[in-house]
């Protein structure tokens, strides 16, 4: 409108810190301010804000109903985590509220429910979003609205049992071609916990025998599932975030890894606790045997935001846990980095076609004990790019160099 009187017309939200975007947890309160700029004397309605939060999916597929037919099936679902209403001005009489020129500023507040929420996320096939939107009533005008996403983030302690548990495994393939044996290929691995957050090294002990003729290339990946859920159909989107890759072993002879490093780059927390959209990572150690498919053996990894505490120990301060959350705010991905292989690379044929025929995931595994909810967590990258993106990172960290350190059972 040409002689609108609206200048300016925001939502602020509050923050602990200047200039940075605040998060939040289950819980928390969630308090700032819609401002007003006004050139001249304005006559409002109403002033009335709701605060959202939904996790969506959708995707599309084409199907074949014959030779000639085909069409295209939908399939989308969402969950509701937040719904909050607040009128923040209007006449009690119904009449109007007239403004004289200049700023006016209307604070709010609202408490987020005490239950569990979920992370803030961007996928290609889903979202996870909160926001606040506001609109402004006045008289022979237009509805003037304004909307404002911030970020939630839901601790994951990796300071409990289950994350503190040791991963081990041992897998063996018959290497053969042309109906042709070649000797077996057996991989150990183990690693010291489930749960680490961002920034972590994971020292990688491991053993590899080769009993073939051939030799084979030991290498290690951290990878990425997200998964989208609709109408009992579930999609996919796998993707390589960390790489190591081991020296050659030749032929009958036997490699160990004693702590190799894969570092954890600066990815979102695991996804666990939603319905119809997860966040898994996994660690897969690998051997690459020539002339036959891939052996892998995998390890469950629980990415979380709450470190690993000094000497174990769970009685450490509120503001020392606040000061070491706070560091894996300020990792960075390296600048150009190398791109990790495709997720197609490091997955055997046996599970591309099983996981491509897969249409429902079983139950989820109970993790309450795990999403307690502790002092909040959270990272640089959803500070400056809320809400957080995971289907867009591209990291691949060089492996470090570690002090060796004897393999234990």
């Amino acid at each position: 409108m040409i002689f609108d009187k609206l200048k300016k017309f925001d939502v602020v939200f509050d923050s602990p810190e200047v200039d940075s975007p605040p998060v939040f947890s289950s819980g928390d309160v969630v308090s700032g301010r819609v401002v007003l700029d006004l050139s001249g004397e304005s006559r409002v309605e109403s002033l009335k804000l709701h605060a959202e939060g939904f996790a969506k999916v959708h995707w599309t597929e084409s199907r074949s109903a014959g030779s000639s037919t085909a069409y295209t099936q939908n399939y989308s679902d969402e969950v509701e985590y937040l719904n909050r209403r607040e009128v923040l001005l209007q006449a009690d009489n119904g009449e109007m509220t007239v403004l004289p020129a200049g700023r006016h500023e209307y604070p709010f507040s609202f408490q987020l429910p005490e239950e569990t929420l979920v992370t803030s996320f961007e996928g290609k096939h889903g979202s996870i979003r909160y926001w606040v939107k506001v609109k402004l009533h006045r008289p022979w005008a237009t509805v003037r609205k304004i909307k404002k996403e911030f970020t939630v983030i839901e601790p994951i302690d990796i300071n409990t049992p289950a994350l503190l548990a040791p991963q081990a495994g041992t897998k063996d393939k018959m290497a053969r071609a042309w109906y042709r044996n070649f000797g077996q290929v057996s991989v150990t691995a183990k690693i010291d916990r489930k749960g680490y957050t961002p920034g972590e090294v994971i020292p990688v002990f491991a053993e590899f025998d080769n009993s073939t003729s051939r030799s084979v290339v030991p290498k290690a990946y951290i990878t990425q599932t997200q998964t989208f859920i609709a109408r009992g159909t579930m999609k996919q989107k796998r993707s390589v975030v960390g790489t190591l890759s081991g020296d050659i072993v030749g032929a009958r002879s036997r490699e160990t890894w004693h702590g190799r490093a894969i570092k954890i780059p600066p990815v979102g927390p695991s996804i666990l606790q939603c319905r119809i959209i997860k966040v898994e990572y996994m660690l897969k150690v690998c051997v690459d045997v020539p002339g036959t498919s891939k052996l892998c053996l995998e390890l469950p990894l629980v990415i979380g935001t709450i470190p690993l505490h000094p000497f174990g120990s769970r009685t450490s301060s509120v503001s020392s846990q606040y000061s070491v959350n706070l560091e894996w705010l300020r990792m960075a991905i390296p600048e150009q980095p190398e791109p990790p292989p495709d997720y197609s690379s490091v997955v055997t044929e046996e599970e591309a076609e099983q996981r491509n025929n897969t249409v429902v995931l079983p139950p989820a595994e109970d993790l309450s004990g795990i999403l307690e909810r502790p002092l909040m967590a959270f990272v640089q990258e959803f500070r400056f790019r809320p809400p957080p993106v995971y289907c867009e990172i591209d990291p691949n960290p060089q492996p470090l160099n570690m002090r060796p350190r004897c393999m234990t059972c």
